[in-house]
């Protein structure tokens, strides 16, 4: 592997103790206290289960700030919790419009509205059905100001769409993989749903359905991929990359890969218009990191291969992302973490040069935590995390007074990345 000329060393600007969170947790990131500075949120999942078919609940929530404090916990940490092989129902947001997140969650069978500062029970909901705790999707297909419908679904088959009130606006079954995006495509002020293969309107009308398509869908971008593209377009990553219109139209398809299990989009190339993507092929799926094999490619924006990286390592449980605002460079980054074969959490560029290597092993999240203008990277495992940064930052800045804006990025946490490029 080639070392970019603009190989950027990471700087460890904070380390900080996790272990009362306990074991198996996933990191969020929103700003709970209301200061300006972003705040970490570790979940632990039930145990229990075979996550595969059955989805994860809570079992505890643990919150820390940057200093490293403890703000509150909601539930006791298990001694014998699930794993990261599903999504976690929660996700950080004001979905009540008042200034302040909310940590919104499905723990002991019920939705939870939990103030973000005290970690106290607000509102507090019965689910439309027992197995509808797959993920949290924040949407807006009633036309509010502002996202304030919930949509939640089982593992694969259905979904269920609640309004602010909590009614039930409407269900739908089909083949909706891992995390429905929604997307306001036509300007009308609701979103339409992106759900697994199938797209949906406002109001659960089935639109269109990709055709040819094994399996279901792991992950779903939104963006202008192609130069000439007047209007936002549909990346789905599953069996194959496909490249659709939001009309249903199929624009192009790459099946060069045995599973495209990630993708994600950017701008990564200077010698390429429109967009490119990238992706994660699962070559060989394994039982553990040491069985199975996998490797990031690279599509132009017309679904041609540019690279596909030759791995020598073991390790097939990559998660890949856009990494943007890091090291002062104007393209974006492609950062992949979980590699195993003790490959470390690593950036790339679109040439496949490693930009930058941390020297942790972990999972990853990414922010402006105290609105410097540049992403900071954290790594963390079962009982630390690592904050990093390109440049020398001060993460105890005095409070703003005024609660950091929580991105549609950053209240769409899903295992199986998606998201816009719309710039």
């Amino acid at each position: 592997m080639k070392i970019s000329t603009n190989y950027v060393e990471p700087i460890l600007v904070k380390q900080l103790d996790l272990r009362k969170s306990g074991e198996n947790c996933k990191m969020f990131l929103g700003d709970l206290t209301g200061d300006g500075r972003i705040d970490l949120l570790m979940v632990q999942p039930n145990g229990g289960i075979d996550d595969r078919y059955e989805p994860h609940q809570v079992e505890a929530m643990t919150a820390f700030n940057l200093d490293g404090e403890l703000l509150w916990q909601l539930g006791t940490p298990s001694e014998q919790p699930g794993g990261p092989g599903s999504d976690y129902p929660v996700q950080i947001y004001d979905i009540d419009g008042d200034g302040n997140n909310e940590v919104l969650c499905v723990m002991d069978k019920f939705f939870y509205i939990i103030n973000g500062k005290t970690g106290e029970v607000k509102k507090k909901f019965a689910l439309p059905n027992k197995h509808a705790h797959d993920c949290i999707v924040i949407a807006n297909v009633s036309g509010n100001i502002f996202p304030q419908d919930i949509i939640l679904k089982d593992r694969y088959e259905q979904m269920w769409v609640m309004n602010k009130e909590w009614e039930l606006l409407w269900t739908h079954k089909g083949n909706i993989g891992h995390f429905p995006w929604v997307f306001d495509f036509n300007g009308d002020g609701k979103d339409e749903i992106m759900a697994g293969y199938d797209f949906l309107s406002a109001d659960g009308q089935l639109l269109w359905s990709c055709q040819g398509l094994d399996e279901h869908a792991d992950c779903i971008w939104i963006g202008k991929v192609q130069l000439e593209a007047k209007e936002p377009q549909i990346v789905i990553g599953g069996s194959v990359t496909v490249l659709y219109d939001w009309q249903g139209s199929e624009i192009w398809r790459y099946d060069g890969s045995i599973e495209s299990q990630h993708i994600c989009l950017g701008n990564f190339r200077e010698d390429l218009t429109g967009l490119q993507i990238a992706g994660l092929d699962r070559i060989i799926r394994g039982t553990s990191h040491a069985d199975g094999r996998d490797s990031i490619f690279l599509l132009d924006a017309n679904g041609n291969e540019v690279w596909k990286e030759n791995r020598k390592t073991a390790g097939w449980l990559t998660v890949i992302d856009t990494l943007s605002n890091w090291g002062n460079n104007e393209l974006d980054y492609i950062l992949a973490y979980r590699r195993g074969g003790n490959v470390y959490p690593t950036i790339y560029d679109g040439y496949n040069n490693v930009v930058t290597t941390f020297p942790q092993d972990g999972y990853v999240v990414f922010g402006d935590l105290v609105g410097t203008g540049e992403n900071q990277i954290i790594v963390y495992d079962q009982s630390s995390a690592y904050v990093y940064a390109s440049e020398q930052v001060d993460l105890s800045v005095p409070s703003s007074g005024r609660t950091a804006p929580q991105s549609k990025r950053a209240y769409s946490v899903t295992l199986y990345p998606g998201g816009e490029y719309i710039r």
